[in-house]
Formats: structure tokens, sequence, C-alpha cells
């Protein structure tokens, strides 16, 4: 089981983990995913697990999956796999500085209801565009058009 780790959200400091092995799971899942159906050419990189990112004075975070623009560096994609018990700052207080940063897209990936929630940046904030249930597809156009069985990220094998 991983290591608590630190975040900091407009300059509160919240103690995360230690990460129970569901949550590992769907995040190895989701990792591999990525990896596999990102384009050897693409302008996205992604990043380690939980590295950590300053989006804005007072504001590190360390997202469970991110994909940032090579050029720049710039947040793409986060994915927050949410915790029985440690949902405020991933549901609220992230997605709120996600939305404020202009993050393109944000997954916010919840075992509880077995769903993805799917959230796209507009001029206003974010617009939620999807609710993934299991008998649905988690896909972006990052990802070359592939498509991940939301049944097969909440699996039990």
């Amino acid at each position: 089981m991983p290591d608590p780790y630190e975040e900091l959200i407009d300059g509160e400091t919240f103690i995360r983990g230690p990460l129970n092995g569901p949550h590992e799971v769907l995040c190895d899942r989701l990792h591999a995913w990525v990896a596999r159906h990102l384009p050897a050419n693409s302008a996205l990189k992604l990043l380690p697990r939980r590295t950590t990112l300053t989006l804005r004075a007072g504001t590190v975070i360390c997202p469970d999956l991110a994909l940032v623009r090579r050029d720049n560096n710039e947040l793409y994609l986060a994915a927050e796999v949410l915790q029985p018990g440690d949902h405020h700052p991933d549901t609220v207080l992230k997605k709120q500085v996600y939305s404020d940063c202009r993050v393109p897209r944000l997954w916010v990936v919840d075992s509880r209801y077995q769903n993805v929630e799917v959230y796209g940046s507009q001029s206003t904030g974010f617009r939620l565009e999807w609710i993934l249930a299991s008998h649905e597809f988690l896909t972006d156009a990052a990802l070359n058009g592939s498509s991940y069985p939301v049944a097969d990220i909440f699996s039990r094998h």
C-alpha cells in the first residue's frame, strides 16, 4: 500500500492516503490503457502516477493520472480515482482548481458507483459531459480513438 503523500490546495495542506489496494488496481489499469493507446508521436506525455504538479500559486497536487503537453508541460488531462472516506479533496476542491486552471479534461473514477465522470473545460469552467456506467466506454480524442469498457475498469479480475 503506497505511503501517504501531501497536496497543497489553495494554501491548505491535505495528507492523502494511504491508498488501498483496489484504488491502486484502478490506477494501474488506467495507466496501462493510456500508455498503450497514446500515439508515439503524440503532443502529450503520460506522467508517472501522482507526479507533483504546481497548477498555480499555493496549489501543488498529485493526480492519479496526468497527461501533459510535451511542449510546455501544461496539464491536458487529469484523472482522480476516488477512495472511500477521501472524496472531498478530489470531487470538490481539486475539481474546482482544475476548472479554474482550464485543464481541458478531467476523469473522476468512482468505485463506489462504478462509474466515470468525464468533464470538459469551457469558457465558463467545467461541464460534465458524461457519467459512464458499466455498459459504456471511456475514450478521449488524444488516445487514437481507443475506448475502454467501463465494466473492464472495475472488473474484479
